[in-house]
């Protein structure tokens, strides 16, 4: 079992959009271990290869108990709306109302090239939004507006709170 460590805010791997998996071998399933034993962490939904330093379009998922992952994903069939708190493994301690989709399906691949399909509610068509998002270089702080998100930003400059204690 491998957790990795987390990439925090600021570091340009959360920046960059993550390249395409074209080689489907015995390192990309070491990878997808990683993701999976990473996201079985207490209190986690889920974790982009990019959060833990790898550039490439493959996340994991624990959604109720279920642990799965996605690679290459394309999100379609985005439904509804939902502006719950949501937070990110590479901002510690910050959490902001959030607008995403109720329900999204998502495809892509296993690790072993097969496809996959993941039609999403609630918790997990919001994980499946978010991990999407830093595949692309995109973290949810991008997507908040007016007030909230010129708090959020201010407190980025004074640092995420779990850094602050």
């Amino acid at each position: 079992m491998t957790v990795r460590p987390i990439r925090f805010y600021g570091d340009p791997v959360l920046r960059t959009p993550a390249a395409e998996v074209v080689t489907f071998d015995d390192d990309l399933r070491a990878l997808i271990t990683d993701l999976e034993d990473t996201v079985r962490e207490p209190g986690r939904a889920g974790v982009a290869a990019p959060q833990i330093g790898v550039g490439l379009r493959a996340f994991s998922y624990n959604v109720d108990g279920v642990v799965a992952h996605l690679i290459n994903p394309v999100l379609s069939e985005l439904d509804g709306e939902q502006d719950d708190e949501e937070g990110c493994l590479s901002l510690p301690g910050m959490e902001y109302p959030t607008g995403r989709a109720w329900s999204v399906t998502a495809t892509g691949v296993d690790q072993f090239g097969e496809p996959l399909t993941i039609k999403g509610t609630g918790l997990l068509a919001r994980a499946l939004q978010h991990e999407t998002d830093h595949l692309d270089g995109r973290l949810y702080i991008d997507t908040l507006t007016g007030d909230v998100r010129r708090q959020a930003l201010r407190e980025l400059r004074r640092g995420p709170r779990a850094a602050r204690r």
